[in-house]
């Protein structure tokens, strides 16, 4: 019987340490609940990003000369980059593509959330 109690105690035990309740906020504090991704439009939101963080390159005017020819001034011209996943590569900086923008910091995680969503909800021209 002494036994028997011992092997429930036990077992009660490795139950009842085995659950617990997890708080989103405590495992990972660092959530930014701030990055509003509920109406993402390229006019409202994709454009100004690539208006401070891109253009001094890639716009019309100067793509040839210091952008490698890659412009993003216009949506048809930021929707092929989007496209061929190159836009998310080099914002990202992914393995492969040229860290974007260059001698600059990384962009926002929310700012590279948002250019993914436009992406992810079909690269609209809205």
């Amino acid at each position: 019987m002494k036994q028997l109690s011992s092997v429930l105690i036990v077992l009660l035990m490795a139950i009842l340490s085995g659950c617990y309740y997890d708080n989103e906020e405590q495992l990972y504090s660092q959530v930014d609940n701030t990055c509003d991704l509920s109406s993402v439009t390229f006019a409202a939101t994709v454009k100004p990003i690539l208006q401070a963080s891109c253009l001094g390159c890639h716009s019309n005017s100067s793509a040839n000369s210091s952008g490698g020819g890659i412009k993003l001034q216009d949506y048809a011209d930021v929707a092929v980059q989007a496209k061929n996943g190159k836009l998310m590569g080099t914002v990202k900086h992914s393995s492969g593509y040229q860290a974007m923008p260059q001698g600059g910091g990384k962009l926002s995680d929310c700012e590279i959330s948002k250019l993914q969503k436009w992406i992810d909800n079909g690269t609209l021209n809205n």
